[in-house]
């Protein structure tokens, strides 16, 4: 959904609807939405000249703890406010709340280095110099689980309630049984400009599959941003608590958040992926595009598998890849090449897991891509088989820490994102890793709190 109604016109059109309120968004830096309610009379005052937004969103992570290792902001600062400007082309109304009217907004000067959605625009436009019109899409698996009525600070999460029980993937009775929610999902994110393409139940208890409806790169991946929120806000009405964990069960498979993408012409006249006269139909660019994922992706894992819990699905069997491998429509492989006809032809990332920031996912993709056909990199040889077992290319780091080093010991991370977002993701990341290690699991009390 992208608005193309000019700034006057988009105003006529809110006052003439008597709007009274509208909601401002933002993502930081582990893709969660904050935001804010303000007054219509605010909202003409800054939609020009921009708003401050407490930089803090960027000195926090996902719990609201503040960094103590960060540079960009901390209490050194003060946590100013930063300067963000209302991008009007991402104009929703919110049909769940009153049809409200929803922008989302980008950060200008130092804030802008460090801005997930600032970040994938630059990328985006070394692909549009290049030449190149990006289109993604993302697809989300998740857990849906009955919410309770406690302090979610406080619960027992292994008591949990999956809302509905069995391994029953692609099940049109468990979707016809929750089919209020089902369906809600399905209507309201279209009418938020969310478009999906298909949803149904994965295998899992109470997990569903959605893709999102393809868009040019920024689109897509404000469609992503919104979906996650929009699923939350939606399942909250029916009694239910979703999670984009990629890992909720070590006996259960994982999440995945998998980016679908396709370079096209600047007019849109051709898909540059597709090449009728191989006998895969894939073009000597796609092959470039691929061999600079393969080539990347070890220097800069953690931008697309996040948190502790990202490795836990990255695991031999169990739907996600571990190795640096590509295939031709293989679904244990880290690229599923996917060559249909000339508009379908297009690259299956499968390594993002569904807790990964959609800005930062498909900047990684874009920006990888981008790098092997600069680069000329030749792709290796198609796995053949189980691409669990073909180690010819290396394999992905096994946990946050290990792929996090491997960032910061890397000048292409640097090449392909700049110097200060790379040193404050690094920084988050890091972060992310003590705060996990100061923690006794259930697992180590289980283990050793009577034995040992």
């Amino acid at each position: 959904m992208h608005n193309n109604q000019s700034l006057p016109d988009l105003m006529r059109q809110m006052a003439a609807d008597q709007v009274e309120k509208v909601k401002l968004a933002i993502t930081d830096i582990d893709g969660v939405l904050r935001g804010k309610v303000i007054s219509f009379e605010k909202f003409r005052s800054i939609v020009e000249k921009g708003f401050g937004f407490c930089d803090v969103v960027f000195g926090w992570d996902a719990g609201d703890r503040a960094y103590d290792n960060a540079e960009f902001t901390g209490w050194h600062t003060g946590y100013p406010d930063a300067q963000a400007m209302v991008d009007i082309a991402t104009f929703r109304r919110v049909p769940w709340e009153g049809d409200i009217p929803f922008f989302l907004a980008d950060f200008r000067g130092a804030a802008l280095d460090v801005c997930p959605r600032g970040l994938l625009r630059r990328v985006i436009g070394q692909a549009t110099a290049a030449g190149y019109d990006a289109y993604f899409s993302q697809e989300f698996e998740w857990f849906n689980y009955r919410a309770a009525a406690d302090d979610p600070g406080r619960r027992r999460f292994i008591d949990m309630q999956p809302m509905t029980s069995g391994m029953f993937g692609y099940s049109i009775v468990r979707a016809s049984q929750n089919s209020a929610y089902f369906h809600d999902l399905f209507d309201s994110l279209r009418r938020w400009g969310v478009p999906l393409e298909g949803l149904h139940t994965e295998t899992g208890p109470g997990v569903y599959e959605a893709a999102i409806t393809y868009a040019e790169t920024l689109e897509a991946a404000d469609r992503a941003v919104l979906f996650k929120t929009g699923v939350k806000e939606i399942a909250h009405r029916h009694g239910i608590l979703p999670t984009f964990m990629a890992k909720v069960s070590e006996t259960l498979p994982g999440c995945s958040g998998h980016v679908h993408q396709s370079l096209w012409t600047s007019d849109r006249s051709r898909n540059l992926f597709h090449d009728a006269s191989d006998p895969r139909g894939i073009s000597a660019l796609m092959e470039n595009y691929m061999a600079g994922q393969l080539h990347c992706l070890p220097h800069i894992l953690p931008m697309i598998a996040p948190t502790v819990n990202s490795y836990k699905r990255l695991v031999e069997g169990a739907w996600a890849p571990t190795t640096l491998t590509w295939a031709v429509d293989n679904r244990t492989v880290a690229l599923r090449a996917l060559p249909g006809g000339a508009n379908s032809t297009r690259l299956e990332t499968r390594v993002v897991g569904s807790d990964a920031n959609p800005y930062l996912a498909m900047a990684v993709c874009l920006a990888a891509g981008l790098y092997g056909i600069r680069q000329g990199l030749r792709l290796p040889p198609e796995t053949k088989g189980s691409g669990y077992a073909d180690k010819r290319n290396g394999v992905l780091p096994r946990n946050l820490w290990e792929a996090t080093q491997a960032m910061k010991a890397s000048p292409l991370a640097a090449e392909l994102f700049g110097e200060l977002f790379v040193n404050h993701f690094i920084r988050t990341r890091e972060w992310e890793w003590r705060q996990f290690g100061k923690v006794v699991t259930d697992w180590e009390l289980k283990r050793y709190l009577e034995i040992i």
